[in-house]
């Protein structure tokens, strides 16, 4: 049989066969699927906006009322004598992540922050952290103190402006100590040689950078470091872990970060579904207080996700 037959007969098979149907469109498809994709981007509109605005904006607020009810704590605490003189307090209990342990003021800055005890991005949202594997702010030894340069508040934004001499006040447990500043460094920068005896060294941490994106792509740390001839006693200190170091970032909200971000694709598909039995007016009326109360919860857990000193 020649190609050529062959080649007819299956023409004549393939034109025999019935065409098939093309998927009809239901009617309105389209209108649905505009819908959703509309609902879509409006609530991620809406949760990028949030973020930004709790970020620089609303985040300074929080940490400010951070700061007054830490101060006030710690207030309390130094004339009950029950402030922490280490990582394990007067009863025994190791000191809580997030709990005050020192006033750090800057006169030339014109800062006055509560130090709170851990450096991981959670507890740097409400002010300065103290690295827990360090002696406290004002003891005898090397102690480490971590802040923001950008976010929440940005206590720390200024202090690669600090000179050589210029003052540094710490109030712990024990007594007010101070510190003249001795000069500041970067990563590589030779390290001062280590105190003795009953001087102390108070490094302060944050986030370096150049260029217009500098606040939200910080590159590197920077390092001020400042020394006291006589500090107060060495407290007990304790692990620091992984998120504690400078720049690091801390994974263990992605499974909370997955949820809330579950909990965002359900509001659109809501959006979506009410849109078409309601008043747009009204659906959004209801649905952008729960937006922002999402964004919200969410951003806490983007911001753990991010540089810790940003």
């Amino acid at each position: 049989m020649s190609d050529t037959t062959t080649k007819s007969r299956a023409t004549d098979r393939r034109a025999a066969s019935p065409a098939r149907p093309r998927r009809q469109v239901r009617p309105g498809e389209a209108e649905e699927t505009l819908e959703v994709f509309s609902s879509a981007l409006t609530v991620v509109a809406i949760v990028c906006v949030w973020m930004l605005l709790q970020l620089l904006v609303l985040g300074g607020f929080s940490q400010a009322r951070s700061q007054h009810l830490l101060y006030a704590q710690f207030r309390s605490e130094l004339a009950q004598a029950t402030a922490p003189t280490g990582a394990v307090d007067y009863n025994g209990k190791t000191v809580e992540r997030g709990a005050p342990v020192a006033v750090i003021s800057i006169p030339r800055l014109g800062l006055e922050q509560v130090v709170v005890q851990g450096s991981t991005s959670r507890e740097l949202v409400d002010g300065p952290g103290h690295l827990p594997s360090t002696p406290l702010p004002g003891q005898q030894g090397v102690s480490v103190v971590l802040g923001r340069a950008s976010t929440y508040g940005a206590p720390f934004k200024a202090i690669d402006t600090l000179k050589v001499g210029d003052a540094i006040t710490v109030q712990n447990a024990e007594a007010k100590v101070a510190y003249r500043v001795i000069g500041i460094r970067r990563a590589g920068d030779p390290i001062p040689p280590a105190p003795t005896g009953t001087q102390g060294r108070l490094t302060l941490v944050t986030a370096g950078g150049s260029g217009f994106l500098s606040g939200i792509r910080p590159r590197d740390a920077v390092y001020v470091d400042a020394t006291t001839g006589k500090a107060t006693g060495v407290g007990q200190v304790a692990t620091s872990l992984p998120a504690d170091q400078a720049m690091a970032k801390d994974t263990s909200v992605l499974p909370a970060l997955s949820l809330y971000l579950a909990l965002l694709i359900a509001l659109v598909l809501g959006v979506s579904v009410a849109r078409r039995r309601l008043r747009g007016s009204l659906v959004w009326l209801c649905a952008v207080p729960i937006a922002i109360a999402l964004a919200w919860v969410t951003t806490d857990q983007v911001v753990a996700l991010l540089p810790n000193l940003m």
